[in-house]
């Protein structure tokens, strides 16, 4: 058997562009409020029932392809990111100076109440979904790998997504906003930023971005059920935590070592492909505890 194949690459890379956007929402959150939000991977839940949702609603006026798809990926993630802020308004906000335990817990409240509404939901319920075919699946033969034009819209939907945000954060007064309240938001509102308006709009981005994981999840394995956000939603904390949790950066190369290790493990054993996060995680931890790209900081709890 061989270690590593070019195949391995490209399914880990698929795999990791979609850890990727769930963490990033993740890293953003922690970065400006110093919250670990546990409910995001409840957003990709979301997500992929928006898309689920919109190709029975939307399905008799556009024909199936990559329009559709594009309509379905803005519908994932303007649900999505609606939940997110939502979610912020009535759990987090009023918890905002309170200790952050309370926000820790709270957050596993919301991911609780949001897996446990969705299943008890008659439209929904609990059972395993088929996700629809919104488009024909076309192989490609690469380097002898065999790449599905899914594969390739997962990794260029994530690649636009994570350069948008890298210009959004690094370019725009918005960005600058952003960062300025991750530094210090008692001079961030000295200097007339409105910091509450920058939470909220962090929680929108970060949603998006889950809901947009969520679709791409559902294209690439097509089963959608109330509890699909657990597994991935850690996995991609976890890929924060590697890449140094609060750095965007971070948050994308940590998905990608994730994918691939996961892809690679996967060719062994599917139960070390599951655990092998969980092992990153354990070694992270002992060896480097802000991650690869993280900044030592001082932290009170």
């Amino acid at each position: 058997m061989e270690i590593f194949s070019f195949q391995q690459l490209v399914n880990g890379l698929q795999l990791g562009s979609i850890y990727a956007l769930i963490a990033l929402g993740y890293t953003m959150v922690y970065g400006i409020v110093r919250l670990i939000n546990f409910a995001h991977g409840d957003f990709f839940m979301i997500g992929a029932y928006a898309a689920y949702a919109a190709f029975f609603l939307f399905n008799a006026y556009i024909a199936k392809g990559n329009g559709f798809t594009f309509v379905a990926l803005i519908v994932a993630m303007l649900v999505s990111a609606s939940v997110a802020m939502l979610s912020n308004q009535l759990a987090y906000k009023p918890l905002r100076y309170k200790p952050k335990l309370s926000s820790l817990v709270t957050a596993i409240g919301v991911s609780m109440f949001i897996e446990y509404f969705f299943s008890a939901f008659p439209p929904i319920g609990p059972s395993m979904r088929g996700f629809p075919e919104i488009l024909p699946r076309t192989m490609y033969t690469i380097g002898g790998a065999q790449v599905s034009n899914y594969v390739i819209i997962d990794l260029t939907v994530a690649a636009a997504l994570m350069t948008g945000l890298t210009l959004l954060v690094q370019k725009s007064p918005l960005g600058k906003a952003m960062r300025a309240v991750s530094q210090d938001k008692d001079a961030a509102k000295l200097m007339g930023i409105d910091v509450e308006k920058i939470i909220t709009l962090t929680f929108f981005i970060g949603g998006s971005f889950a809901g947009a994981a969520g679709l791409l999840a559902g294209l690439t394995y097509p089963r959608i059920n109330p509890y699909m956000g657990i597994l991935p939603g850690l996995k991609a904390f976890i890929s924060a935590v590697l890449g140094g949790i609060g750095n965007i950066p971070g948050a994308m190369l940590g998905a990608y070592i994730m994918g691939i290790a996961e892809t690679i493990a996967n060719a062994y054993n599917s139960l070390l492909g599951e655990g092998i996060a969980f092992v990153i995680l354990i070694v992270v931890l002992l060896v480097r505890p802000t991650g690869i790209l993280g900044e030592k900081t001082a932290d009170k709890i």
